[in-house]
């Protein structure tokens, strides 16, 4: 007879905080990206267009949103899943090599930070300022802050058996 146990291993809180922030910020970057590329919901959920006059090299929401709903969103989803599954992809391997952390670890200060750089650029260039902004700027900080706490990094250290699933040990009776 064989007997399988589980045995639950925690990750640090930093790294549930940096997979929650991500998650955050994929589902609501999907949705506005969505919302600004289609242009579903009208003029009450979609920023005017005479607020791209100052914005250089956009003409439409186009752009934005598909930055917005693909880079953000998409990418933030895909990081926290490969955070969370220590997911193995070939093509990412440099980033592996370059930091000795799973690729997910450099991925989330990636956007931590372009999201901080998006927020500067908005209250720069668009003519209201949203409770929006200190939001998305403080989950981009934190996402680009979080990740260098020793408890993540070790946490998501290439060789490091992926943890905050069910590890199993099989015992033979």
């Amino acid at each position: 007879m064989v007997v399988t146990a589980h045995r639950a291993v925690t990750r640090p809180l930093a790294e549930w905080a940096v997979v929650l922030l991500l998650g955050f910020l994929g589902l609501t970057a999907v949705a506005g990206g969505f919302v600004m590329t289609t242009g579903l919901g009208g003029s009450q959920v979609r920023p005017p267009a005479d607020w791209l006059d100052e914005i250089p090299l956009v003409s439409s929401w186009v752009v934005p949103g598909l930055v917005l709903m693909l880079g953000f969103g998409v990418g933030s989803l895909v990081t926290a899943r490969g955070m969370l599954r220590r997911s193995r992809w070939a093509w990412l391997g440099w980033a592996q090599r370059l930091t000795g952390e799973h690729w997910s670890w450099l991925a989330a200060m990636v956007l931590g930070a372009g999201q901080v750089l998006w927020i500067v650029l908005e209250l720069v260039y668009l003519p209201a300022v949203s409770w929006f902004h200190p939001l998305y700027g403080a989950v981009g900080l934190a996402l680009a802050l979080l990740p260098l706490r020793a408890s993540v990094r070790a946490d998501l250290a290439v060789g490091s058996a992926p943890r905050g699933s069910a590890a199993r040990s099989t015992v033979a009776l």
